[in-house]
């Protein structure tokens, strides 16, 4: 779970709250990915922490939403999406390992997700919202493709294997940096999400969101 950053753009209220314990419906955000973790028959769950990182401590502890948790130190300066997964792989085994970002809310189902042997990821993607109108990465017969047309947003949800960040060392860098190593290496994958997806990366994206929970329920 991607929870380290910084939230400039939530600024002023990620100045005293951590992004993922932003309250939306009454709970905070990271609290739906939690549960839907559990749901899908996940066990343990890393959370990556940096600014406000004891906050986020102080309200998971090591358990609670049906999952262990534990945690990956990044110190005062968040490794951003990429660095933060290399950080995170001594804790997270041989198996694949699902990364998704903490300032998301979807109804995905994590159970879906599946790796097949001739892939090292597998992306969901999103139709582009409007403030994201040219997205990530293209989408053709299952393989992401780097192409200018016809292409879908990364919805920060993943299946991975370690061998993707392969040969990077621990440091900051961006996840599309081994992304776009593997998609050239055609080791990428990945399926289109047509359900609920929010990015939550203003106070009035989440604002929005809070008026979309209340339409659904």
């Amino acid at each position: 779970m991607l929870a380290a950053g910084r939230g400039e753009r939530m600024r002023p209220l990620s100045d005293t709250v951590p992004k993922p314990l932003l309250q939306v419906g009454g709970r905070p955000l990271i609290a739906y990915h939690l549960e839907a973790l559990a749901r899908a028959g996940v066990s343990e769950a890393i959370v990556n922490l940096s600014w406000l990182g004891q906050r986020i401590r102080e309200a998971l502890g090591d358990g609670g939403y049906g999952l262990r948790i534990r945690y990956s130190e990044e110190g005062p300066v968040p490794l951003e999406t990429g660095g933060g997964i290399v950080k995170a792989l001594p804790l997270l085994g041989a198996d694949p390992f699902i990364v998704l970002s903490a300032d998301i809310w979807t109804d995905f189902d994590f159970g879906d997700l599946e790796l097949s042997t001739d892939a090292d990821a597998e992306l969901v993607f999103v139709p582009n919202p409007p403030y994201h109108p040219h997205g990530d990465f293209a989408l053709e017969g299952g393989r992401v493709l780097e192409r200018a047309s016809g292409r879908l947003t990364y919805a920060n949800i993943g299946l991975f294997r370690a061998e993707l960040f392969s040969g990077f060392s621990a440091g900051r860098f961006p996840l599309v940096r081994a992304l776009e190593r593997g998609i050239r290496a055609g080791r990428v994958r990945g399926r289109i999400h047509l359900g609920e997806w929010a990015n939550v990366g203003t106070a009035e994206q989440l604002a929005a969101l809070a008026e979309r929970l209340r339409a659904l329920t």
